[in-house]
């Protein structure tokens, strides 16, 4: 039976990670507006002596636990880089040096060499995002029901390409880049566009904001390798391949990790069970 836990206390999800019994990790995911539920986990699970904990809700979550137990704090920043490479080595990724940019609800974007890293940069656009301008522009606020019908959409008809400008002439870069995202709104007809299509292009939007920052970084870096991390690519094929498409345009490699999204929670779960 687990004895350690680690917890993610995040603005939307609460992410828990132990090792089972047949020495597997395994992992739980629950409402951060419940923090009760985690109480519950717990209370089934009396074995467990050791709970690390990180995340911006940590202190909410000692509200609920308390004097039920004990936990240990470790950064955010520290929980998810032990995570990944946790994560990346249990993949068999081999990488020294890499980018590695967290996408959760706003993004954070790392430089990391060995067991060593820092924080180079960051930016507001993340899945916060993603999901506040879904619900302002279609009224949909689900992020499934958002990604399900991303994959379904078409941008071409409301991002304006480069291609799209230089009509019949070359162009000085790949005429299939994104001049202005929503940019045809403006200066064509207006209709209503199906939310699959608007979905996709908050999708595109952000995915490409995100990625052409990890590509400056990595430039400046002379990092081949970026690590795209965090809840908002699970199970998001759309924002992946858009993250792919440009991160490869640009000459450089993205990675993904399976499970990223808990990236914090075994960091945690690291940082107690190693001690």
């Amino acid at each position: 039976m687990a004895k350690a836990i680690g917890i993610d206390t995040g603005g939307t999800l609460t992410k828990l990670a132990y090792i089972n019994q047949e020495g597997e990790l395994t992992l739980e995911v629950f409402p951060s507006n419940d923090m009760d539920l985690v109480r519950g986990w717990l209370e089934r699970h009396p074995h467990v002596n050791e709970i690390g904990v990180t995340g911006g809700r940590t202190e909410q979550l000692r509200e609920v636990l308390n004097p039920m137990t004990s936990i240990r704090y470790i950064v955010e920043f520290e929980a998810t880089i032990k995570g990944v490479s946790y994560l990346k080595k249990k993949e068999g990724h081999q990488i020294e040096k890499s980018i590695i940019t967290n996408i959760g609800t706003g993004t954070s974007i790392h430089y990391m060499e060995g067991d060593s890293h820092a924080r180079v940069s960051g930016t507001g656009i993340g899945g916060g995002t993603l999901v506040g301008l879904a619900a302002l522009l279609t009224g949909i606020t689900n992020f499934d029901e958002i990604k399900s019908l991303a994959t379904k959409g078409d941008r071409s008809s409301i991002d304006l390409l480069v291609k799209d400008i230089y009509q019949g002439m070359d162009t000085p870069i790949d005429g299939n880049l994104t001049a202005s995202n929503f940019g045809k709104i403006g200066i064509t007809q207006l209709i209503n566009h199906p939310h699959e299509d608007v979905l996709a292009t908050v999708q595109g939007l952000v995915g490409e904001v995100i990625t052409t920052l990890s590509i400056q970084v990595a430039q400046e870096r002379k990092v081949e390798n970026i690590v795209y991390i965090g809840s908002t690519l699970t199970d998001n094929e759309n924002l992946k391949n858009v993250i792919s498409h440009y991160t490869n345009l640009k000459k450089h490699t993205p990675v993904f990790v399976e499970n990223s999204g808990f990236s914090g929670a075994i960091g945690a779960l690291l940082n107690v069970a190693t001690k």
